[in-house]
């Protein structure tokens, strides 16, 4: 079984959002970036799978050379190799379309990654990279089990669960539930020194929407308290400040 991995270098969760004077770009300064968490877990199974079946994972990022720590980290918790695509993620559009020209043609059964970066919280690329590379797609799944080179893959929907039988080769996004991550031991962290971390450069992709600036949340403002036999001035307030009714 041959697996691709695709994993994103996202600001650990904890990390306070702010951007530069002009709004434009977000400020890195002094910032933890991890492995994205859903990523972890499409990974964590892809390994599992190679651990019981024979394979290998292949992980790939779309980034700059500053990812590579985080590369790195994919490589000590199993994965047997790596592909940096050597350009700045810009969007959406732009990483599907470095995926698919590094995954076809190239073999691969499974190609895994998380539901959403939850940096972004798009969920597209699992949809953009099938279409790209005319092969079936299936997001958001809880688990998935493989027989030879058919899958078993289950999907939380609204009031139930989905189930899908699918063949390879096929691209999933994993959710909660699919694996439990793992945390990379001391022999993991020192063969991931001497795994392969082969960088190309992306390919040429048009430039379909751009980001003006950013902007954070408005903070909370101050509580209203209204007596609880006032509904005329509750429902005043509903209508004028909060805009509801």
């Amino acid at each position: 079984m041959k697996i691709l991995v695709c994993i994103s270098n996202v600001p650990d969760t904890t990390t306070k959002i702010t951007f530069n004077s002009e709004q434009t770009e977000f400020n890195t300064s002094g910032v933890q970036f991890v492995i994205n968490p859903y990523d972890e877990i499409a990974l964590t199974r892809a390994i599992e799978i190679t651990e019981k079946d024979g394979g290998t994972v292949t992980v790939l990022h779309v980034g700059e050379a500053s990812a590579d720590p985080t590369i790195r980290k994919a490589l000590a918790m199993g994965a047997h190799d790596a592909i940096r695509v050597n350009a700045a993620p810009r969007d959406a559009w732009f990483v599907a379309n470095q995926i698919s020209n590094v995954a076809n043609g190239a073999g691969y059964d499974l190609i895994l990654m998380g539901r959403e970066s939850i940096d972004h919280n798009g969920s597209q690329m699992a949809a953009l990279v099938g279409e790209l590379m005319n092969i079936p797609s299936i997001s958001i799944c809880k688990s998935l089990t493989l027989e030879g080179n058919k899958a078993t893959v289950d999907r939380e929907i609204e009031g139930g669960k989905e189930v899908a039988i699918v063949e390879t080769p096929f691209i999933a996004s994993a959710s909660e539930g699919m694996a439990e991550p793992r945390i990379p031991n001391m022999r993991g962290i020192m063969s991931a020194r001497t795994k392969p971390l082969n960088v190309v450069e992306a390919v040429a992709v048009d430039t379909l929407s751009e980001i003006i600036s950013y902007d954070t949340p408005k903070g909370r403002g101050q509580v209203t308290l209204v007596e609880a036999d006032n509904t005329d001035k509750l429902v005043e307030l509903l209508h004028t400040e909060a805009k509801v009714i």
